[in-house]
């Protein structure tokens, strides 16, 4: 049970002990679970017209294989820019050409669309280092997908990729984060959650 009055401080407890899970994960326990979770959205992603999706990091699922697995969908891809004062996400179409951004993470060359277009995914993947049975999510921190996603549509489908392990029972909540509807794991593929109220 987490500690409700207290959420910030859980976060953080959290964060340190998951990433240095994640950190733990050999090469190919990195690789074997990118194609799992790339090939689990290929396949829940089929006929969606636009998905945003990110540029994982090495201790993050998919790295290596997203965003490139979601250009075989037809799909528009819309990848995320990190401004530089700004904590909300701008967003480019992936033209399969990614430089170095902010922080050193990877990001699309291309014209940027603004924090709107991320309105016009049917679908946004999104990172998390866990997700409890009702859709919280936990991020690294930053705030950027907390204050961006009160653009994305609200029959949006809003999916987190963990690795195995990574799907809590609870997690400590604040009233700015946004539940996740999904999420798709190496090994359990992919799991719609029931929301609060489900």
């Amino acid at each position: 049970m987490v500690d409700p009055g207290k959420p910030v401080v859980a976060k953080a407890v959290l964060r340190q002990r998951l990433l240095a899970r994640r950190r733990a994960l050999t090469a190919e326990e990195v690789r074997t679970a990118a194609a799992a979770v790339a090939d689990t959205l290929v396949q829940a992603l089929a006929g969606v017209r636009t998905v945003a999706a990110f540029v994982p990091d090495r201790t993050e699922p998919g790295h290596g294989r997203l965003p490139a697995a979601l250009a075989g969908l037809g799909a528009r891809v819309l990848l995320p820019v990190i401004p530089p004062v700004s904590r909300e996400l701008d967003w480019a179409v992936d033209s399969g050409r990614l430089a170095p951004g902010r922080f050193g993470l990877l990001e699309p060359v291309g014209p940027r669309l603004g924090p709107d277009a991320l309105g016009t995914a049917d679908v946004v993947v999104v990172p998390a280092l866990a997700a409890d049975r009702v859709g919280t999510r936990l991020g690294r921190g930053g705030g950027y997908y907390d204050t961006s996603l009160v653009h994305a549509r609200p029959d949006a489908v809003l999916v987190a990729l963990l690795f195995d392990g990574e799907r809590l029972e609870e997690l400590p909540a604040e009233a700015h984060d946004r539940q996740v509807t999904a999420v798709v794991t190496p090994s359990g593929g992919w799991e719609d959650l029931p929301g609060r109220g489900g």
